[in-house]
């Protein structure tokens, strides 16, 4: 019985929960003064696509409300890490796109989170780590809904 299909998903699911929990935790600890750790996911984000995105791009990208992208975007406008322009073709609709600042912030945030991390993954070792992460992708792509 302690192997049974339900078991093992609960006790893997309950591991992941505690896992991102404890890693928020400690990432949020470290990112820059008045960075969230929503904010450092859209201007990661924002950086790595190089392009620019809708607000409802991000929004379902990042599985939260529009008002939940509006109100980070808010705050990342506010703070000049973001540039939000109109669509010159549909008045309705916006693009964001990461400024130099907010390119310098998610700089600065990779550079404080990275010991934090790397202390992490060596302690497990990188063999372990590259075991992983193939079974760790392929959760993420069934709960995408990929398959």
């Amino acid at each position: 019985m302690a192997d049974s299909p339900e078991n093992l998903a609960n006790a893997l699911f309950s591991e992941l929960f505690m896992a991102d929990q404890l890693a928020r935790n400690q990432i949020s600890k470290v990112l820059p003064k008045g960075m969230e750790l929503s904010h450092f996911g859209v201007l990661n984000h924002l950086a790595r696509v190089n392009d620019e995105r809708t607000p409802a791009q991000l929004a379902q990208t990042f599985r939260v409300t529009r008002g939940a992208i509006t109100n980070t975007l808010n705050k990342l406008e506010w703070a000049g890490h973001v540039h939000i322009r109109p669509d010159w073709d549909d008045a309705r609709r916006k693009f964001v796109s990461i400024s130099p600042a907010g390119r310098a912030a998610r700089d600065a945030a990779l550079q404080a989170i990275t010991p934090v991390i790397g202390d992490v993954a060596a302690a497990l070792g990188p063999e372990r780590v590259r075991a992983v992460l193939p079974v760790l992708r392929e959760l993420r792509r069934r709960l995408e809904g990929e398959g």
